[in-house]
């Protein structure tokens, strides 16, 4: 009879982990995605008029008139960021056109990175604690940090980030999340040819800035550590258009633009071609901060003192997302609401105090 019970007891607890592995197994992936300081309104009208023929901030206004300036805002949006305005608006949702009415906004009272990024992984902000960009370890919990220590999701979880402070983001030591940001290589008793060779040109190819890396490098680690190690949740932080931006250079910023918005074709092409993602994968995309518009010379800003630059945008698309295009309903969004949005996707419960509730429109799987 013992022998009984325990062997009942024991297929109990088998099938518990089967049907629980099963369960993971089906639930979407996600790739979470920001795009530092990219304004939602190069996003939604494309290159500015303002700027795009200014000399002050375009070096060659004539290439870059030819490359991104139409006379219709819909056209001038598709050759900044095709993807986006061809593939992305035929499968997903975007918000933020505050000219069609979609507001998407940071809670934060910051407007500027480290705040901004903590509002989007961890769903609340914390203007008492994270209020400078100083390489601090975050006290709260990211969904990163709070989806890795889930059962089954134990080393599922990876970030990469081109500024130097996302180990720091998303507390790294703490959170058991491998972090590769900054300038750091790719690590590993495995590493393959292509890896090795981002560590070799990382070493020979400066960054204009001394804290933050060009995408390139963030991009293919990230994207040869998911065909390895097929985590369930990455997070990748593109960081050149905030660069770019402070640097004033106008033309710079949009190409950075233009190229991201084709590393996040290259990453969706990836998933629908590797086996393990393939039809069952959900893309987020935000970005930490907004700029300014008025007067001019504060697009390359952000932070309190800078009119708008709360305001943010917000784009999902894949497994089970229903299709909106381009949303022109009067909404309310907040950058608070993405790191339940995450969990939700994932099939998850996301219990953190006064975190943002999930955001309806992307949890609720089309029919």
């Amino acid at each position: 009879m013992k022998k009984n019970i325990i062997f009942i007891v024991f297929l109990a607890l088998h099938l518990f982990a089967v049907n629980g592995n099963a369960q993971k197994e089906n639930s979407p992936k996600v790739i979470l995605i920001t795009l530092d300081g990219l304004r939602w309104q190069e996003l939604y009208t494309g290159a500015d008029s303002l700027l795009v023929t200014n000399k002050t901030y375009v070096n060659d206004t004539t290439k870059l008139k030819a490359d991104f300036w139409r006379s219709k805002a819909k056209d001038r949006r598709e050759a900044l960021m095709p993807f986006f305005w061809k593939k992305i608006t035929a499968m997903g949702q975007l918000h933020g056109n505050r000219n069609a009415g979609s507001k998407v906004d940071l809670t934060n009272n910051m407007w500027f990175s480290y705040p901004g990024y903590n509002e989007i992984l961890t769903g609340v902000a914390d203007d008492k604690n994270i209020n400078s960009n100083k390489k601090i370890n975050n006290p709260n919990k990211t969904v990163l940090e709070i989806t890795n220590n889930l059962p089954g999701y134990k080393g599922k979880v990876a970030a990469f980030g081109s500024w130097d402070v996302f180990p720091y983001i998303v507390n790294e030591d703490r959170s058991g999340v491998p972090v590769n940001a900054g300038f750091e290589a790719a690590t590993g008793n495995d590493l393959n040819q292509r890896e090795v060779f981002l560590n070799q040109l990382q070493d020979q190819i400066p960054s204009p800035w001394g804290t933050v890396r060009l995408d390139a490098f963030t991009h293919h680690y990230a994207v040869e550590y998911m065909k390895k190690n097929h985590p369930d949740l990455v997070y990748i932080a593109y960081g050149e258009t905030d660069d770019f931006a402070h640097d004033g250079d106008y033309e710079a910023y949009l190409k950075a633009a233009h190229n991201t918005d084709g590393m996040i074709k290259e990453l969706w092409e990836f998933t629908q071609q590797d086996a393990y993602y393939k039809d069952n994968t959900v893309f987020i995309i935000s970005t930490d901060h907004g700029r300014g518009t008025d007067p001019l010379d504060t697009w390359k800003s952000h932070g309190t003192k800078i009119k708008d630059a709360g305001q943010v945008w917000i784009v999902a698309f894949g497994k089970g997302i229903t299709t909106l295009g381009e949303v022109k309903n009067t909404e309310q969004l907040y950058s608070n609401q993405i790191a339940a949005t995450v969990a939700a996707v994932m099939g998850n419960v996301y219990s953190v105090k006064n975190a943002g509730k999930p955001i309806e429109s992307i949890v609720k799987s089309k029919k």
